[in-house]
């Protein structure tokens, strides 16, 4: 479930590739490991044959229920879910069945911020919020790894793009002087 490369243009490259912080996975694991123990302690705790099988098969498809429904769908929603900055745009795509991508170009970037609470500052999480010019506005992209390092890489993109596509001021004295000398 890697994001796929071709939808990167020619000069593009990828800068940054992340996913929600791993904070995501903790009740997914915790249900996984319960459900292994009720089944386990199903196994050594009820009597073999008769109403210990069928409370056993019981506890069983409870537990491949809950792995299933809590467990497995978080995880493959989290491992769908990709944040994607590159040196042209930032990608945001999340979806498992169905697929919703949004598009920021750098050049659109108008403000970014990020917010941290306690627990966030602990575990190394936090919100990113970047503004664009355009008809949504704001992109709210919570659970970031490292919102801080991520906030400083996008500032970085958007300044690199910013000089890559601007005319620095020698070059602008250039083609006034051409234009002047033509004239």
């Amino acid at each position: 479930m890697a994001f796929p490369e071709d939808v990167l243009t020619e000069d593009e490259h990828v800068v940054l590739h992340l996913h929600p912080h791993w904070k995501a996975l903790v009740r997914p694991v915790a249900v996984l490991v319960f459900a292994i123990a009720a089944v386990a302690a199903g196994v050594v705790f009820l009597p073999s044959g008769g109403g210990g099988s069928i409370t056993l098969a019981v506890i069983g498809g409870l537990a491949v229920l809950a792995v299933l429904l809590l467990s497995a769908w978080p995880y493959i929603s989290w491992r769908t879910t990709h944040y994607l900055f590159t040196n042209e745009r930032v990608v945001l795509q999340h979806g498992v069945f169905s697929r919703e991508r949004r598009d920021i170009p750098l050049s659109r970037v108008n403000d970014h911020s990020m917010n941290q609470q306690f627990i966030g500052r602990l575990l190394g999480y936090g919100t990113l919020t970047i503004e664009s010019a355009g008809e949504r506005g704001q992109s709210v992209l919570p659970d970031v790894p490292k919102v801080d390092r991520v906030q400083t890489k996008l500032y970085e993109l958007v300044e690199a793009f910013h000089d890559k596509h601007s005319l620095g001021d020698g070059e602008l004295r250039e083609i006034l002087a051409e234009r002047d000398n033509k004239g």
